[in-house]
């Protein structure tokens, strides 16, 4: 079952160029973590991150357009899904959106959908403060 979560899309002072290669850098994501983050570690491409109570997940570098969008992927084939920052310039700063498509059955969908939510409101507000 197809499950889309749409991030709110919020203002930042950074600039679109900016803020691109910001999110491009994977080890850039631990400063957005939420703060119940338990395990962060990043390489060149990817990184992982473990909240409290809730299994680790290893995302990857997909697909950078520059100025524009990142995706990331999930490491695993257990779980298909993408998270994208969707880049916009907005006179000196920039706007951004997060938004996570995934694959799930409906009993994971039903598990995972309001804590993914959070999860995506956690960063955006901290891209916000960027």
């Amino acid at each position: 079952m197809n499950t889309t979560i749409e991030g709110p899309q919020i203002s930042t002072a950074k600039s679109a160029e900016d803020l691109f290669n910001f999110l491009a850098n994977p080890a850039n994501f631990e400063s957005l973590m939420p703060d119940d983050v338990a395990k962060f570690e990043s390489g060149a491409d990817w990184f992982i991150f473990g909240l409290k109570g809730l299994p680790e997940v290893k995302l990857r570098m997909k697909e950078q357009l520059p100025h524009q969008s990142i995706t990331l992927e999930a490491a695993s084939s257990k779980l298909e899904f993408e998270l994208k920052g969707l880049i916009q310039p907005d006179g000196n700063g920039s706007k951004v959106q997060l938004l996570f498509e995934g694959q799930f059955n409906p009993m994971l969908k039903m598990m995972v959908e309001r804590p993914l939510r959070n999860f995506i409101e956690k960063l955006s507000e901290k891209i916000s403060t960027l």
